[in-house]
């Protein structure tokens, strides 16, 4: 959304110890939490994380992962990314790319866009020793080479190593591949199918007769069929799409809450006020100033 006001590289880069590459690249060592994340956030680009050491809890859109050491965390421009906790020993080595890069330069290369999909539906894995390691030497390896900054070609040679690095990372993904797939159930393709309508359309739709209607279902199908593949409700996912939206535009952006009502497509401010404490506790005024 062009209102929200997206971290990107250029503010990455203030934090200590970050080698970067104008706003395309970002490449750091990261110990415990970079508060930028404590809220929901949009980050303007792609993220590699590799935990090396102790634990975090983050959310990425709706869902919440465990990193610990040897799990590799990837997400995709445009995502809400949330560190939820972390232990005191918690470290993690990080590769930023900025979105024009992801754009301009991964999707050309046609064998790796269902590497794209697959890390929508699974951005964390856990590697294998053997696949640390080579992490770990692309890692090293890249950050050489972003330090070079009398070399005019930096950016190509990054570059040229993220692509070999998302090849290898294809091919983790590929081995970690379970034999048999399971086929997905009738439910389990509606779960899927209804995510998708309410990531396109929760700005504007809150009902759940509208996504009933669009699914050809009604609204007491749906909701038991939702429920029992996800343990919440249709109208849950809806609140929860909706409320995670509005904080991330309470704490990313300049908006006024008006302005975000009108952007969440609320009859007016002090309907938003009320939805909002009815599912946080707080009002928007009071999220946004804690």
């Amino acid at each position: 959304m062009k209102n929200i006001k997206h971290v990107d590289i250029n503010i990455i880069r203030r934090f200590p110890t970050i080698n970067f590459i104008g706003n395309d690249f970002a490449i750091f060592h990261n110990v415990g939490s970079i508060s930028l994340f404590d809220y929901p956030t949009r980050l303007n680009g792609a993220c590699l994380a590799l935990c090396l050491n102790g634990q975090s809890n983050i959310r990425i859109n709706l869902r919440e992962y465990e990193m610990k050491p040897g799990v590799l965390v990837i997400t995709m421009p445009e995502q809400i990314l949330q560190q939820v906790d972390y232990t005191d020993d918690f470290t993690c080595i990080l590769i930023v790319v900025s979105e024009r890069i992801v754009n301009e330069v991964l999707p050309t290369i046609q064998q790796l866009l269902p590497l794209f999909f697959r890390i929508k539906e699974e951005p964390c894995i856990l590697l294998k020793a053997e696949d640390i390691v080579a992490i770990n030497e692309y890692y090293s390896f890249m950050q050489k080479k972003v330090k070079l900054k009398d070399n005019p070609f930096r950016r190509e040679i990054a570059q040229g190593i993220l692509l070999a690095l998302f090849y290898d990372i294809y091919a983790i993904y590929l081995g970690n591949q379970p034999p048999v797939k399971k086929s997905k159930t009738r439910k389990e393709e509606l779960f899927d199918r209804f995510i998708r309508a309410v990531g396109e359309s929760y700005k504007q739709e809150r009902s759940v007769a509208f996504y009933a209607d669009k699914l050809f279902l009604t609204p007491k199908h749906l909701s038991t069929a939702i429920k029992e593949v996800s343990g919440k409700t249709a109208g849950e996912w809806i609140e929860n799409s909706v409320i995670l939206e509005a904080k991330a535009l309470l704490k990313s952006s300049e908006l006024s809450i008006q302005e975000i009502s009108d952007e969440l497509h609320f009859a007016n401010q002090s309907f938003f006020g009320k939805y909002f404490k009815q599912h946080t506790g707080m009002s928007p005024k009071e999220y946004r100033q804690q």
